[in-house]
């Protein structure tokens, strides 16, 4: 399954709770963070919620 690769690059300080809580629950700590998840409906959807604070790099599918 294709993966994405999720950079935390805006802090979530004045935003909505449970856009904090989608922050959290894709897995960042700390600002700046890049996470990878599988390219799941559920992680676009956490996705779509902050699209304004994190960047998004999709990776392909590697050929062996």
């Amino acid at each position: 399954m294709p993966k994405v690769r999720v950079t935390w690059v805006k802090s979530a300080i004045g935003y909505e709770r449970h856009q904090k809580l989608t922050i959290r629950g894709l897995g960042f700590h700390r600002l700046h963070q890049t996470v990878e998840h599988e390219d799941t409906p559920a992680i676009r959807g956490m996705l779509a919620a902050v699209k304004h604070l994190v960047t998004v790099e999709r990776e392909d599918l590697e050929t062996t």
